[in-house]
């Protein structure tokens, strides 16, 4: 049996953040109903065309879930909205601000009717405050919770190339969820949980935050490097290639430089023997430790520093992680259905003993619409009537 098998979850989701969210809860057992617009479906469908003709994005968010299409704003939207939440003990929305409440989807509304209800409401910045109607992507909360000022080179800032913003909010989403459904197993009634996005990037800037207004200045932009941290981060070594590698502590410090530099009186060095003057010398540091690389292979280097209990890392390409060793020796590929045929698709990342996770088909549009209504109580020909009216 799957932890949430059982639980079953409506979501009114489009993009990333909510669907990120709901596809945990699928991934453990629960049924999760993903609510589309008729015909063109979640927008993130037609983000890009390039796994056999779907979209990266909607093959990793939504696999294991159940589409039906509905158009909110149909006269008969409200009745069907209706019966699905009745059954529901999870309800997730991400619409765009306003737009629940103008629906009676807000949580308020939800829970008077069924107070055993989980509703969890996601938005850009909330519905309070001054930036409670403003528009929120990905990289703009990014830039607006400052990641994009601490991320790329001296030179110029950067966004984090991965959504950071909508995988940070799913994340937070779905722990709140778990933790919700865990209390009403305690007290038999459900709650309302608000995440915003900006939240959950300032939650994540914690520590340039404090760094910042503390010290009196911000974490300097280090590219490939940690900012506060030396060494930490890409060196060249001999033949052009890079290593990747971090010293945490000044044990390690110590152990790197008599393993790796072969220079163990540089640990007592007064000019490098802590952090903080490790940091201040930055360039310095660098180049000692990138003159002794020069004379080795990248190869070398990393004998070197595995020898020496320092952690090091490839600058892997996406496609040399889709073919990782580490993957493939631990068995983390599946596949799973979609409208092109089966796909590979990596586990989630929390394992539970002696439970495999769940890895259905990623939906067609609509695919599930029929069945869904069915199971709510219409007819056939009332089915066809709301097709036909492009309800759903």
């Amino acid at each position: 049996m799957l932890p949430l098998e059982g639980i079953t979850v409506v979501s009114l989701e489009q993009a990333v953040a909510a669907p990120f969210a709901s596809r945990q809860l699928a991934d453990l057992g629960a049924r999760v109903i993903k609510i589309e617009r008729p015909k063109v479906g979640d927008f993130a469908r037609d983000y890009d065309q390039s796994v056999k003709g779907q979209s990266a994005y909607f093959v990793w968010l939504n696999r294991s879930k159940e589409s039906l299409t509905l158009d909110v704003k149909h006269a008969q939207a409200a009745e069907i909205l209706a019966r699905l939440v009745a059954k529901a003990d999870v309800f997730i929305q991400n619409l765009a601000p306003g737009a629940a409440k103008r629906l009676n989807l807000d949580a308020a509304t939800l829970r008077a009717k069924h107070p055993r209800l989980v509703v969890c409401d996601i938005s850009g910045y909330g519905e309070t405050g001054p930036y409670s109607q403003k528009k929120a992507y990905d990289l703009l909360v990014q830039s607006e919770a400052g990641v994009v000022s601490v991320t790329g080179t001296e030179e110029a800032p950067a966004k984090v190339g991965v959504s950071l913003t909508d995988i940070g909010t799913g994340l937070h989403a779905y722990a709140a969820i778990l933790a919700a459904l865990y209390e009403r197993e305690r007290t038999g009634h459900g709650r309302r949980i608000e995440v915003t996005m900006f939240d959950a990037m300032v939650e994540w800037m914690g520590h340039p935050l404090y760094y910042t207004h503390f010290g009196g200045q911000a974490p300097r932009r280090a590219g490939t490097d940690h900012a506060t941290i030396v060494p930490y981060g890409r060196f060249r070594t001999g033949g052009g290639k890079h290593v990747m590698f971090g010293i945490q502590n000044e044990r390690e410090w110590a152990s790197f430089c008599a393993g790796v530099l072969q220079q163990p009186e540089l640990a007592k060095d007064a000019r490098y023997d802590s952090n903080t003057k490790r940091t201040a010398a930055r360039a310095e540091v660098v180049a000692l430790i990138e003159r002794v690389f020069a004379e080795l292979t990248a190869e070398q280097v990393v004998e070197r520093l595995d020898a020496s209990g320092i952690a090091n890392a490839r600058l892997n390409s996406p496609e040399e992680v889709w073919q990782h060793p580490q993957l493939q020796a631990r068995g983390r590929w599946r596949e799973v259905g979609s409208p092109v045929g089966t796909l590979p698709a990596v586990l989630p990342p929390a394992s539970f003993e002696g439970v495999e996770p769940r890895m259905d088909p990623i939906p067609i549009i609509g695919e599930h619409t029929d069945e869904i209504l069915a199971e709510l109580g219409y007819a056939r020909a009332e089915i066809e009537r709301l097709k036909a009216e492009g309800a759903v």
